[in-house]
This record gives structure tokens, sequence and C-alpha cells, in this order.
């Protein structure tokens, strides 16, 4: 299976059930950003439920702007603020401590480009599953998707229906139950090494 889809800010569960069930990815670097999207945002299982950590940028609508374009807003300490919060969410999850150190880097440096720190946590989370996954970043922008599965719809944050994946452990899971399709973040702290397992287990309906 080929697939096409965004690199979004510690992608959910869903993004990543297809990149470790393809055979080939492709990432869509040449479409316009749009407001609203899990570009700049993930979702994570705080004390109160889920929470959404999202990155400023500096953006405007009166011009169309390409994705790599779109730069972050240091103007507020968010880095803090986002690590603080997965501190918060995850310190007593069972593989938090294990992969925090590899984490860390991400939330101490300053970034310019969204698309490019989004892609590096993509790697970072690569290197935390040991997955050697060798894709490739579209040229062009093309509104259809010939001969691969297009997933760019997962880039938005109200789906018209939601894919509901088999429940795994976690650490408020006791309070509010399973919440579904949350960050990769969420999978890999409670689940570890087997998060890899996990995801190729699951089938994504596209």
């Amino acid at each position: 299976m080929n697939i096409l889809l965004h690199p979004t800010y510690f992608p959910n569960i869903s993004h990543f059930i297809g990149i470790a069930n393809a055979q080939n990815v492709i990432f869509e670097v040449e479409d316009n950003y749009q407001k609203q999207t899990f570009r700049n945002r993930t979702t994570i299982y705080g004390a109160n439920g889920k929470l959404i950590l999202s990155i400023p940028v500096i953006y405007t609508q009166k011009n169309r702007q390409k994705f790599r374009d779109v730069k972050i807003s240091n103007d507020a300490n968010w880095q803090s603020q986002h690590l603080k919060s997965l501190q918060s969410a995850y310190r007593t999850s069972p593989f938090f401590e294990f992969y925090e150190n590899e984490l860390q880097p991400l939330f101490t440096q300053k970034k310019t480009f969204l698309l490019d720190f989004n892609f590096e946590c993509l790697d970072v989370v690569f290197n935390c599953l040991q997955f050697d996954l060798n894709y490739s970043k579209t040229e062009s922008y093309n509104k259809t998707a010939d001969n691969k599965n297009d997933l760019r719809h997962l880039v938005n944050t109200s789906q018209k229906k939601e894919q509901q994946f088999s429940p795994y452990t976690q650490v408020f899971s006791n309070k509010f139950g399973f919440i579904n399709n949350l960050s990769i973040l969420d999978l890999l702290f409670n689940e570890g090494p087997n998060t890899l397992n996990y995801l190729q287990s699951q089938k994504l309906i596209v």
C-alpha cells in the first residue's frame, strides 16, 4: 500500500497505523496552510480528559501561504508548556521515562518553521519505535492522488465518522475510559516496545 498524508505535530494513531502498514509513504509538503487542523496540534490524555496541545504560528489569511513557509511564533514559551503537560499526563505511564530524554531536545531548542519541526518530531518517534522508514515528499501539489491511498483528510480535526481502534491501557482510563485516536505519544508512553505491534495489528479504513 502506498499512502499520501500530511506531516502533522506528533501525528495521531490513525496516521501511524497508515504509516506502519504502508509499503511507501509520501508526505504532502506542497499544500497551502489551513488553520484548525492537526498541522500544528496534537491531542493527549490529561488528568481532566482529552487535552489539545497547539503550536502558535505566524500566519495570515490575506494571502495563501504554503505550509512549508509557516513560521512558529516563539513569543510565548509554548515548548515549556507542552513539555510540562506531557510530564503531568504521562509521568506515571510505564514507558515515559524510557523515552523522555529522546524527546527533550524538541522542547528545549527554538524552532523556526512548523513543517521542519513536524518532521523532526516524526524522526524522533521513528527512532523511539526503532522503525526504519524511508519516506519521500511531494514535489508539487495535486488534488488527486494517483496510484496511492490519499490519507490527507486525516489532517482535519473534525472527521465525519472517526474510526475506532482497539483499546489499550491508558493512564487515566479508570476515570474517563478509553479515548480513541490520540497522539502517537499516548500509545508510545503506554505501550512502549509493543507500539509497533499494536499499529501493525490495526486496519485503517481508507
